[in-house]
């Protein structure tokens, strides 16, 4: 493997068979020792963190498929009772831009968007899945981009921007089911999009780095997230 990238939350590698290794860490955003996946860089690590994070992965990225989202997951290290390393073995795609876009989804007021408009609007509002879009730019501290600015710079095309929204909400939609079924509310969740063969896929992976959850009325915090959701004892063939 060679390493490509090194990211605030995993490593990617690029395998002989032109396949992508993502290592996920344990390090996680948020600020001053305090986790908070709004944030722009890594805030504390935390213990295991990456292992729990390809177990969320894996739930799903394999839910998606079951709901025909087409995603890059191609596999990743099980034992009978574990999982041996924090890594999966993914598709390599092509992103939209310099360093890809990040579509977030708002079910609930919270995080940069209530800083942002805490005017007109108060914690936990219902904001109906509401999408926006943000540059992946940590030197520009992620800006927001409309999808007219996305389109005249050539970052993507309408019928894409198009696209990923669509896909946004419903693999919102599909994650927050899965989490009511446990007793957890979804209030916002970001995703990134790439091109693998012309086809637009869901990238990346799926952690508690990337949403916010909580459980009644409490944020859950990333460690907690898949004891909650997940039977430890049941692993996914």
């Amino acid at each position: 493997m060679k390493l490509i990238y090194q990211g605030k939350t995993k490593d990617v590698y690029a395998n002989d068979d032109g396949t992508i290794t993502l290592k996920l860490k344990d390090d996680a955003t948020g600020k001053d020792g305090v986790f908070d996946p709004g944030e722009n860089a890594v805030g504390l690590s935390i213990e295991g963190l990456g292992r729990e994070s390809l177990r969320l992965s894996i739930h799903y990225f394999e839910l998606m498929h079951e709901n025909n989202i087409p995603t890059h997951y191609i596999s990743a290290n099980l034992s009978e009772t574990d999982i041996s390393e924090a890594e999966m073995t993914v598709k390599s795609v092509k992103p939209f831009g310099v360093n890809n876009i990040e579509f977030i989804c708002r079910r609930k007021a919270d995080g940069s968007f209530l800083r942002r408009y805490g005017a007109y609007t108060s914690f936990g509002a219902d904001l109906n899945y509401f999408v926006e879009v943000t540059l992946k730019d940590d030197s520009r501290q992620d800006p927001p981009i409309s999808k007219d600015a996305l389109v005249t710079l050539g970052i993507m095309t309408s019928d894409e921007y198009n696209t990923c929204e669509e896909l946004t909400r419903k693999a919102t939609k599909i994650i927050a089911d899965d989490l009511e079924k446990k007793g957890l509310e979804l209030f916002d969740i970001k995703f990134e999009f790439g091109k693998a063969n012309g086809e637009i896929i869901l990238i990346d992976e799926f952690s508690a780095g990337i949403m916010r959850v909580y459980k009644n009325g409490e944020k859950v915090a990333p460690l907690d997230l898949t004891t909650l959701l997940l039977d430890k004892t049941a692993q996914r063939p």
